[in-house]
């Protein structure tokens, strides 16, 4: 079977004689990959009891994984095993609660370069001060139902955060975290709050418009890059490790 001519060859026949040219920046839609970026991966814990509960969790409410989130956290273990897709990982972060603490532990075989994870409450989920530990319907029942979609400045209930301090919140913890790693790939282990106050505040999304309000699957991967044009979003609520799970 004839082979097709070399690319040097084809290039010579159109009249191009170096490498292939490449758009103005300012129209190119796909970006060459920087000589040095930063990589900051947030994983959303595994399902938790108070998650299957209905319960506020904050540090009191919150008890740790369920038995399904134990299974997520361990098929997400097994993929990066399997696949060396965060081989390199610099250093694991993880929220202070119970639920992004057994996530992280659970997965520290396949980050074990890493080391240990460092807990850091600025990648905990949104603060619920007086709220933490009550049924979300006792929850309404004495704080009645603020709505961050008309007002994002009131806080949850005495003692908490509203959504626009929260996001900022997010938005500085990964700021910091990136700039104390530049160059190198960072394993958050935190929630789905913060997975998408990082949408809100590193992508160019219009303030005054409303939350997301995305569906972030537990133990899903959602990656970030930094480098000196800024953040870029590499993927979002990667789960294919449950893709055989009947549910998330």
């Amino acid at each position: 079977m004839p082979q097709p001519p070399p690319a040097g060859a084809l290039r010579e026949r159109a009249g191009v004689t170096g490498g292939a040219a490449a758009p103005p920046p300012g129209i190119r839609t796909v970006p060459p990959v920087a000589a040095e970026r930063t990589r900051v991966v947030l994983v959303r814990h595994g399902e938790a009891t108070c998650n299957a509960a209905g319960v506020v969790g904050g540090p009191t409410g919150c008890t740790g994984l369920s038995a399904r989130g134990v299974a997520q956290a361990e098929r997400l273990r097994d993929r990066l095993l399997a696949t060396g897709e965060l081989e390199g990982t610099a250093a694991v972060y993880a929220s202070v609660l119970p639920r992004a603490l057994e996530t992280a532990a659970i997965v520290a075989p396949a980050l074990r370069q890493a080391g240990p994870a460092v807990a850091d409450c600025d990648l905990c989920e949104l603060h619920p001060g007086e709220a933490d530990g009550l049924q979300w319907s006792e929850f309404s029942d004495r704080f009645g139902t603020p709505d961050w979609d008309v007002d994002p400045d009131v806080v949850l209930a005495p003692g908490g955060e509203s959504w626009t301090g929260f996001v900022r919140r997010v938005g500085g913890v990964l700021g910091a975290t990136s700039e104390r790693h530049r160059g190198q790939l960072v394993v958050a282990f935190c929630h789905g709050g913060v997975v998408e106050a990082s949408l809100e505040t590193l992508l160019p999304v219009e303030r005054g418009r409303g939350r997301l309000k995305l569906r972030t699957a537990h133990t899903s991967l959602t990656e970030w890059e930094r480098d000196g044009g800024g953040w870029r979003l590499l993927r979002y609520n990667d789960v294919a490790h449950l893709a055989d799970l009947a549910t998330f």
